[in-house]
């Protein structure tokens, strides 16, 4: 496991806090500075991480509530992540209605779930390929932002040994995609849902599969707290990682693959801890970059020739 989930953490997160680029407030001796979301980094950065403005911003800044919640830094995350607004158009269930019903070719008759309730049989189909992933993000020894990755068990048929984020497919029962992630995560890691206070839903991935994942972005106040019971049946390991890995040259590498005739960039990770040495990459990889950017408000240090997978099917299914 790795440190952070091993070592009481020791102080205050100052990355961020120092970063140009984070909303909130900076102390300067005795006095509060009121700190720009976008200082430092050029606007595309800015888009790149889907800053609008909203009811908690003012020209482009945030304000740290005094809520007696986690250290200064995860409340300054916090506030950031609560205002972000997923900058690419996503279906939603109710149109999906006419795109099942009339995907039916002229001359076939509907089937009878269709005909009965276009609706409902929509929902279903769009819970079908849904799931939800937990992107859950505390502080280490040093101050530094975590995220906790698991191992998928050799036993699974799909992906064994992979790194993943603890998440799964929607159930019947889960009220949105909140609930999915949560679940999924006291299921396979043993992750108490009151222990993560969630932020924010960012935009959904498209997998090879075509299973469109929604990454639900939870903040862990005390790690100390969180004591890892891994479902052997589904993990092998529970770990974590430093996020802004995932926008460093270090330890990164990519690959050129292709998907129905068109080329992407395979991005992966090597990562080494305690437990051993990860390979973090492809769709997980996609999400951490992503989170990354977001988080720190600036894109990769390495190069990207090609889209990456999500790029490309965003392209292809023309969302800006």
């Amino acid at each position: 496991m790795g440190r952070g989930l091993h070592h009481r953490r020791k102080g205050l997160d100052r990355e961020i806090l120092k970063s140009p680029g984070h909303g909130g407030w900076r102390n300067h001796g005795s006095r509060k500075q009121k700190v720009s979301m976008c200082d430092g980094f050029a606007n595309f950065s800015c888009l790149m991480a889907g800053i609008v403005p909203s009811p908690f911003m003012d020209g482009g800044e945030i304000y740290l509530s005094l809520e007696n919640w986690g250290s200064q830094t995860l409340r300054v995350l916090a506030k950031q992540l609560q205002v972000y607004k997923p900058p690419f158009v996503v279906e939603e269930p109710g149109n999906e209605a006419d795109v099942i019903c009339n995907s039916v070719s002229p001359g076939m008759e509907k089937p009878a779930a269709i005909k009965d309730d276009p609706f409902s049989y929509s929902v279903k189909c769009c819970r079908e390929r849904r799931a939800a992933v937990l992107v859950c993000l505390f502080e280490g020894d040093e101050g530094e932002l975590r995220v906790i990755l698991t191992k998928r068990s050799m036993k699974l048929s799909s992906h064994p040994g992979e790194v993943a984020f603890p998440g799964g497919k929607m159930e019947e029962g889960d009220a949105d995609d909140t609930a999915t992630a949560l679940r999924e995560a006291m299921e396979e890691i043993g992750l108490d849902p009151n222990l993560v206070q969630v932020v924010a839903n960012l935009e959904p991935f498209i997998s090879q599969h075509q299973l469109r994942v929604v990454p639900v972005v939870g903040l862990l106040s005390r790690i100390e707290d969180f004591k890892p019971v891994p479902n052997t049946d589904e993990v092998d390991a529970v770990f974590d990682v430093p996020l802004e890995m995932f926008l460093k040259e270090e330890n990164h590498r990519c690959e050129e693959r292709e998907w129905m005739g068109w080329k992407y960039a395979l991005h992966l990770f090597d990562f080494e801890s305690e437990q051993g040495i990860f390979l973090i990459w492809g769709f997980t990889a996609n999400i951490l970059i992503r989170t990354a950017s977001i988080v720190y408000q600036r894109i990769p240090s390495f190069s990207e020739h090609l889209p990456n997978f999500q790029q490309l099917q965003r392209a292809l299914n023309n969302v800006p």
